[in-house]
C-alpha cells in the first residue's frame, strides 16, 4: 500500500512517473500504468493490465485480467471491463506507415457500462451509460444507453436496467422492478415498482 496516497500497487507491476491514482485503487500482478494516466479512486486492475499514456479512468471501475487501455480511451465512473476485452485507438493501423497520434480516435465508455470478456471495442465510438456489451461482441458503432449488445458486428438484442438485468417484453426489470419505456429509439425510466 502506498502510504502517502493510500492505493496499492503489487510489486510486480510498474507505474510510470506522472500518473495519478486515486485512494483505495488496487493494481495487481504484472500490470503497467503509463505516464499521464489518470485513475480514479476505488478502482481494481487485475493481472496483466496495461493502461496507456494519458488514459482517463473514473472512480469505482473494474478492469479484469489481460485488458489493454490504449491512449484515447476514456472510462467514466463505474465501468466494468471483462477479461481480455480489447480496445483499439487507430482505425487504419500500419506497422511501416504509422501516422502516430494524429490518426488516433477517442473511445468513450459512459458511466456504469459493462463490457463482457473478449469483446472488441473499435475506436472512435461511444458506449452509452448502463449499456451491456456481450462477451465476444465486436462494437463497430456508437451504443445507446441501456442497450444490450451481442454478435459480430454487435447489434442491440434488448435493453438492460440500471442494475444490469435484461428487461422483459414489458420493459420491466425482473430483479428490481424498475419500469422503462422506449421513446424515439431510446430507453427512458418511468417508475420504480414496490
Amino acid at each position: 500500500m502506498n502510504a502517502e496516497n493510500n492505493y496499492y500497487v503489487h510489486e510486480s507491476s510498474y507505474v510510470d512517473d506522472g500518473v495519478q491514482i486515486g485512494e483505495g485503487t488496487k493494481v495487481w500482478h504484472f500490470s503497467h500504468i503509463q505516464s499521464g494516466a489518470k485513475i480514479g479512486k476505488d478502482c481494481s486492475f487485475g493481472q496483466n493490465v496495461n493502461v496507456g499514456n494519458n488514459v482517463i479512468i473514473g472512480d469505482n471501475c473494474r478492469i479484469q485480467n489481460n485488458v489493454s487501455l490504449y491512449e484515447g480511451v476514456i472510462l467514466d465512473d463505474g465501468v466494468f471491463c471483462g477479461p481480455s476485452c480489447v480496445f483499439t485507438n487507430d482505425f487504419t493501423p500500419r506497422a511501416r506507415f504509422s501516422r502516430g497520434k494524429e490518426s488516433w480516435l477517442t473511445t468513450h465508455i459512459e458511466h456504469d457500462a459493462s463490457i463482457g470478456a473478449n469483446a472488441t471495442i473499435v475506436c472512435g465510438n461511444t458506449i452509452g451509460a448502463y449499456a451491456l456489451i456481450g462477451s465476444g461482441a465486436v462494437v463497430t458503432h456508437d451504443v445507446l444507453p441501456h442497450a444490450l449488445m451481442a454478435g459480430v458486428p454487435a447489434r442491440r438484442i434488448g435493453w438492460v436496467c440500471k442494475c444490469g438485468m435484461k428487461l422483459d417484453a414489458a420493459k420491466m426489470c425482473p430483479s428490481c422492478g424498475m419500469m422503462y419505456e422506449e421513446e424515439d429509439g431510446h430507453l427512458v425510466c418511468r417508475e420504480v415498482r414496490d
